[in-house]
């Protein structure tokens, strides 16, 4: 049976299409590992794998955590219209539909080689936990920013891996550098997630969710700060001193400082207005990294 144009409205506004700052977030990363992993253009495969990738598990991510959001989502202004809020979408609807799309994504990483299969697994596991992680950790924006950093050794993987089922051979296809490019970007998503907190910390507050804005408190923005400054200065450690990167690199480093100067002029009141504006714009901040990135690999 064909489905209504009102339907896959539905369906749209569910995997928030017409919102692609989540999936850019993602994506901006992993397209810089990628081009470091390959020392520049990694080929149209990879590049439809991961871009593919990122966009139907961000889609799916959304199904998942509208799931389970359902009941706290109804209690803040910013998220009780989301379809399964509503109940617009069934819940067993919103699951298979989020299964569909994570399926998709499966087989485009079966294109690729078996480590970064095997690293497709723990990635999955931790994108379907992190909708949980904010009734039990003080900071489940921690648990986003490994599923959000996690196309970062995955890339290397797909670039580097050999086609070995051992799972010892995971570790030959990824740097140590790598793992530290991870370990910084995590910080990035502590950054924004804090800020996307910081909307909706009020509301948070009266049912009960854990967020890393209600832990920091008062030191919301100074605690931002400090995640971008490890974010940055990880980034640019590991770019310069162990991929080699040059002043193209340099450049879109200091366009993303600059980025993040301004954000947090934004964030500084407190808000919302501001502290979801430098939200939904902190993937121009990655986009700068990849342009440098790319650019210098090019000269």
């Amino acid at each position: 049976m064909s489905l209504s144009f009102a339907r896959w409205r539905l369906y749209l506004d569910l995997i928030r299409w017409d919102r692609p700052a989540g999936w850019l977030l993602l994506l901006w990363p992993t397209l810089s590992a990628l081009w470091l992993a390959a020392d520049g253009f990694p080929g149209w495969h990879l590049l439809f794998v991961f871009i593919g990738g990122t966009i139907l598990m961000r889609s799916a991510g959304c199904c998942i955590n509208d799931v389970a959001d359902r009941e706290f989502d109804r209690h803040v202004a910013r998220t009780a219209k989301r379809p399964v809020t509503t109940g617009a979408i069934p819940v067993k609807e919103a699951l298979q539909l989020g299964a569909l799309l994570a399926v998709l994504a499966f087989l485009l990483v079966l294109s690729t080689n078996p480590p970064t299969i095997w690293l497709s697994l723990p990635a999955l596991a931790v994108a379907l936990l992190y909708p949980y992680a904010k009734r039990v950790l003080a900071m489940p924006q921690a648990v986003l920013g490994v599923a959000f950093s996690f196309g970062i050794p995955m890339a290397f993987s797909a670039v580097l891996g050999a086609d070995d089922w051992r799972l010892q051979a995971i570790p030959d296809a990824i740097p140590l550098a790598a793992w530290g490019l991870m370990a910084a970007n995590l910080f990035w998503v502590l950054a924004y997630d804090t800020e996307y907190a910081m909307v909706d910390r009020e509301d948070d507050l009266k049912i009960g969710i854990k967020t890393s804005a209600i832990t920091l408190g008062a030191w919301d923005v100074r605690g931002i700060a400090l995640f971008y400054l490890v974010f940055l200065g990880g980034w640019a450690g590991l770019a310069l001193s162990f991929f080699g990167m040059g002043w193209g690199f340099v450049a879109g480093w200091g366009l993303a400082l600059a980025q993040v100067l301004w954000h947090l002029r934004l964030i500084a009141p407190r808000e919302r207005a501001g502290c979801f504006q430098a939200f939904r714009l902190n993937h121009w901040v990655g986009a700068a990294l990849f342009a440098g990135t790319a650019l210098d690999l090019m000269l």
